[in-house]
């Protein structure tokens, strides 16, 4: 299953949400499938909220700083770099190994065996 990147939603949008739920004749799926987001995040906002305690949702999480997003960024893209870096190490399997040598004097054709 893909992951989706972790949403950042304002209050204003939150509050909306809930309102689309309670308001209107819509389930928490279709509602989330309306807002283009996960169906279990709305269904806890609606929850907060028939509890009046929509206010406070994410008011204990502290604020990233431009470090630790950078940060961040720099891990993900070094994942992604050893991924590809290890991706053209191994070799795709199945496909024929080179065939031919460059030297000084031309190309001799000949097979060459990598151990694979």
């Amino acid at each position: 299953m893909e992951q989706v990147p972790r949403q950042q939603y304002t209050k204003e949008f939150r509050e909306q949400a809930v309102r689309l739920v309670l308001e209107q004749p819509l389930t928490i799926p279709e509602a989330a499938r309306h807002l283009s987001m996960s169906g279990r995040t709305l269904e806890r906002w609606v929850c907060r909220a028939r509890q009046g305690q929509l206010a406070t949702l994410g008011e204990s999480r502290r604020p990233v700083t431009e470090l630790e997003a950078e940060v961040s960024r720099l891990k993900r893209d070094l994942a992604e770099a050893r991924m590809e870096r290890d991706i053209l190490k191994n070799g795709p399997h199945g496909l024929p190994c080179p065939f031919c040598i460059e030297t000084s004097g031309g190309t001799i054709l000949q097979r060459v065996d990598s151990g694979r």
